[in-house]
């Protein structure tokens, strides 16, 4: 099978040789002999042997213990993308008799338009020439001149072309033009899946790629068109120089959108979340959401009291809104459009996130229910790297939401950036190709063809639960913002645009021409939209509609965000008979079930074994958290690069049959109502994989949803969805979230990318208790943290800086007792010192507190005392400064750490510290001081001798020196 993607049996041809193979059983006659000895061959039955089903590709092999999906289900095929032959190559030699020659032009040219058609396709509004083509062999096949004038008049066989069988060659030959090569092209050909194809051509070709629409279908896109145009035009000219990224010369998207809501709520959606950057975003939240004009004109002018959202809030172009759209058809669609920050295409796994987490809210298994849509910009969508991490959620379980329905505004320049500087491919889509899913490119200027287009769209998600691409070619009248010029970067291409007639217009005239609507009809439209535009503006300006997002609605409604100093207490504790019985669950494989002799002796044995001692490690704290909350009819979710295992091999909430290789969960025997636990490992990806965990969190605000970083180095590769989204979403959106990050962090002597999750750059981000961060030292530390985190009615993001060699360091255990008693605490005290003999107090978070304990206690100075900050945002203000009052002989306060001087928590801690030692009264002053790592410009050495040097130099200076600056 090595060779078998660079046959002619693959891909394309497979069409085009199971044509030769229908008319062989037909008639063995009318195929060349060189074909008719291939499906003649026979293994002794006297039977042909030939099936055409035998050159398509296998299907994927799923691993032993996984399901085994039929590659449709998800629309994607995880498999390189095939190298099709052309079609010549298949072409059986010049046949003797004419008419077999003939035929055989014939089936190349039925090839060559479905495989190339797109290529000659008038798809630039702009009708600018396209590139030559002369390097791709079977476009010359489309030509002229390929048949003689005698040749076109002869019957022919059509390939399924027509729903007859013999066709005059002439008609065969309009008709693929009009499908392949009009103002529409489609890539789909090199699909693996025969069924697709198959079920594509037959829609396609049997009407000409085009929908008869009625006169009052047509006048319903006149109508949508025309209030696309008339909100861009009222908009520039009631707000010149405002930047809104307009739609104009796009404005076909309108109902293009609209028909995709009639024919996907006539197949099962119900809901449509909808992810797009800034270009066109004010005309569909007012032409297809229904955002009142009103209250966008009222954002343009502002808020009344601008003292009242200092610091707050975002522009209009960036913000969500949702809303029931009421279809034609009497269906209703909810609508969600996403808020989103000016990083391209980042909102995208956030949207699909938030899709699976509704899907499996609302047990939507078929993901008919609940669809995602992508709105694009051409350079983004070529240039952004997490496009493709989010087209290859497609096919995977824990991230798949049955098909995404992308769209693509292509103005055909990126800012002032043009196509041969932004991209390589002919196509801005040809990312898109990584799936086994068809792209269709539309001219943006033919709306019929457009609205076509989006039908087809629709009915294929939601038939074959597959993505599918829209590549609307079109053009951006203005600049990449209104107030820029393009003709600086583009003036050719402008010049074309300044004289180009706006599609609105375009079509009014073609339906006047056509006797359908009469140009008085369209003018009226026209006005019309102007009227109900200005009465807007009139009652805007009478009385200000600027509202800000509605938020702590629907699910939301028990939840709150705000200052965590007004959070509720709750209690994290759970009964020690409930937590043996639990670890015993998570201590016991099923019967008859062969796990690997290694993970029996470290995790099921040593956990029997906890049941005697009662003291736990940090793997058992974890996941009683789990266990308890899931018992609580809390659901969880964590995914991550090697989840499943943990990257240290110590969660193992996956145990796998050694024999069989079938599959254990044993977290998954707790659950109760609609609670469930999944843990999935992730595909090697970090931004798009916390985006989609974050869009999860938005939708399910009652259970908990974690992402884990592989080594906390890693998460500087989501770093736009933490700043953007998870630190922001509050201030800007009123955006809550309670997505929990697990980031190993700690010095071992690993190396740079194996030492810090860059715990500064989180507590930078820490301002109006956004987030939580913290640095948990014990399993009961970090079982209260977790449930603590479900438990309390506060949603906020939780920033976990987890271990890694104290999983299993033996000091850093719990008895049962502290989980079934007591809280999260955020300050450990030092229960050795004695309050009365402290003369150096150490601060400290993390794995160092243990060495720095270990070597004191060697010393037996009963002068230090060693206190661990486990919350380090919102800052443990009160309880540090009660520390501190009841240590009367205190002199020297010093913050230790592993990371370097310019990392970790000094930055963020030094003037918190300053201030709380300044406020104290009538008492000696205190010293105030760094100990650890120098100023270095890399994390970590890469050396473990020499990390060994830095960390005794670290805990000698804290222990027997301390030194006011520090090193």
């Amino acid at each position: 099978m090595a060779n078998f993607q660079d046959s002619f049996l693959s891909g394309a041809n497979i069409d085009f040789i199971e044509g030769l193979y229908a008319r062989f059983l037909d008639d063995p006659g009318s195929v060349d002999p060189s074909w008719r000895e291939v499906f003649e061959r026979n293994n002794g039955t006297g039977r042909p042997i030939f099936n055409a089903k035998l050159l398509e590709a296998p299907a994927p092999v799923a691993p032993e213990g996984k399901a085994k999906g039929n590659g449709k289900a998800n629309g994607a095929v995880q498999t390189a993308q095939v190298a099709v032959a052309a079609p010549v190559a298949v072409a059986a030699p010049v046949a003797p008799a004419q008419d077999i020659g003939l035929q055989s032009k014939v089936d190349q040219a039925i090839t060559a338009f479905r495989l190339r058609g797109h290529l000659r396709a008038s798809l630039d509004p702009l009708e600018r020439p396209r590139p030559p083509l002369g390097h791709v062999a079977d476009v010359a096949l489309m030509d002229e001149n390929h048949f003689t004038a005698k040749e076109l008049e002869q019957a022919v066989e059509c390939n399924n072309v027509f729903p007859q069988q013999r066709v005059r060659l002439s008609d065969l030959v309009t008709r693929l033009k009009r499908t392949y090569s009009s103002h529409i092209g489609v890539e789909f050909m090199q699909m693996l899946d025969s069924e697709r194809r198959r079920w594509l051509m037959q829609r396609m070709e049997h009407s000409d790629n085009r929908t008869a629409f009625s006169v009052e279908e047509q006048r319903h896109i006149l109508t949508k068109l025309s209030y696309a145009e008339g909100f861009e035009h009222f908009l520039h000219t009631k707000y010149v120089g405002a930047k809104r990224f307009s739609l104009d010369g796009g404005e076909a998207l309108i109902p293009m959108l609209d028909a995709l809501l009639e024919v996907g709520s006539g197949m099962g959606l119900k809901e449509l979340v909808i992810g797009m950057a800034h270009r066109g975003r004010l005309n569909v939240l007012t032409n297809i959401l229904g955002k009142k004009p009103d209250q966008i004109f009222s954002e343009f002018d502002g808020p009344k009291d601008p003292k009242a959202y200092l610091g707050r809030g975002d522009v209009k172009y960036h913000m969500g809104f949702s809303s029931d759209h009421a279809t034609r058809a009497g269906k209703n669609v909810h609508l969600s459009l996403a808020f989103n920050p000016s990083h391209l295409e980042c909102v995208g796994p956030v949207v699909e996130g938030r899709v699976r987490a509704k899907q499996d809210r609302g047990g939507d298994t078929e993901r008919t229910g609940v669809m995602p849509l992508l709105i694009h910009g051409d350079a983004a969508f070529i240039g952004q790297g997490v496009v493709a991490e989010t087209l290859n959620f497609a096919g995977l379980k824990g991230y798949t939401t049955g098909g995404t329905v992308h769209v693509v505004i292509n103005n055909q320049v990126g800012f002032t950036t043009d196509p041969s500087d932004s991209r390589s491919s002919i196509y801005s889509t040809a990312i898109a190709q990584m799936l086994d899913i068809p792209v269709f490119h539309v001219n943006g200027d033919d709306p019929e063809a457009c609205v076509h287009v989006a039908k087809l769209a629709a009915e294929y998600r939601q038939t074959f639960k597959s993505d599918v691409v829209i590549d609307l070619i079109c053009y951006r009248r203005y600049g990449h913002n209104e107030g820029d010029d393009p003709s600086f970067t583009q003036p050719s291409m402008y010049e074309l645009i300044r004289k180009h007639p706006p599609v609105r217009a375009l079509y009014a005239k073609t339906l006047a021409d056509q006797g359908r609507i009469t140009a008085d009809e369209s003018d009226a439209l026209k006005q019309r939209c102007y009227q109900d535009f200005d009465a807007a503006l009139t009652r805007a300006r009478q009385e200000s509609q600027f509202k800000e997002p509605n938020a702590l609605e629907g699910l939301w409604k028990t939840y709150k965000g705000g200052l965590l100093k007004n959070a509720p207490q709750v209690s994290t504790a759970v009964a020690k008979d409930t937590l043996r019985a639990a670890l015993q669950k998570l201590a016991t494989a099923p019967e008859g079930f062969q796990v690997h002799r290694d993970v029996e002796r470290t995790v099921l044995k040593k956990r029997l074994g906890m049941l005697d001692s009662e003291e736990l490690q940090w793997s058992e704290g974890e996941s009683l958290a789990y266990a308890t909350l899931l018992a609580e009819g809390y659901g969880i979710r964590l995914s991550g690069q090697d989840s499943e295992r943990g990257t240290f091999s110590h969660r193992h909430a996956v145990l796998h049959d050694v024999q069989t290789g079938q599959e254990f969960v044993p977290l998954r025997q707790f659950p109760t109502g609609k609670a469930s636990f999944n843990v999935y490992n992730s595909p090697l990806s970090e931004m798009g994989v916390l985006g989609f965990d974050y869009g999860y969190s938005l939708d399910v605000p009652d259970g908990l949803t974690l992402w884990e970083a592989q080594f906390g180095d890693f998460a500087n590769g989501a770093q736009i969805i933490i700043d953007q989204f998870i630190a922001a979403a509050e201030s800007k959106w009123r955006r809550l979230s309670g997505i929990t990050l697990l980031l190993p962090h700690s010095y071992e002597g690993q190396g740079p990318e194996h030492s810090s999750a860059r715990l500064e750059r989180f507590l930078d981000l820490c301002a109006e208790d956004n987030l939580q961060v913290c640095y948990p030292t014990t399993p009961a530390q970090i079982f209260h943290l977790l449930r603590r985190q479900v438990l309390r009615p506060v949603r906020k993001p939780l920033v976990i800086m987890s271990p890694k060699s104290l999983l299993r360091r033996p000091e850093a255990t719990s008895r049962m007792d502290e989980l079934a008693t007591g809280g999260f605490q955020e300050v450990i005290l030092d229960a050795k010192a004695d309050p009365a003999k402290v003369t150096r107090l150490l601060l400290c978070s993390g794995k160092v507190s243990y060495d720095l304990t270990k070597a004191r206690d060697e010393r037996k100075d009963e002068s230090i005392a060693i206190v661990r900050v486990e919350q380090l945002y919102p800052f443990p203000h009160d309880e540090l400064a009660n520390l501190v009052a009841k240590l009367p002989k205190l002199q020297e306060l010093y913050w230790v750490q592993e990371e370097p001087r310019n990392a970790g928590a000094w930055h963020f801690m030094f003037p918190r510290l300053h201030d709380l030692l300044s406020a104290r009264s009538q008492q000696q002053p205190v010293k105030l001081g760094y100990i650890g790592r120098a100023e270095a410009a890399s994390p970590a050495t890469g050396f473990p001798k020499t990390h060994d040097y830095e960390q005794q130099l670290i805990i000698e200076e804290a222990i027997l020196r301390g030194t006011q600056n520090g090193r």
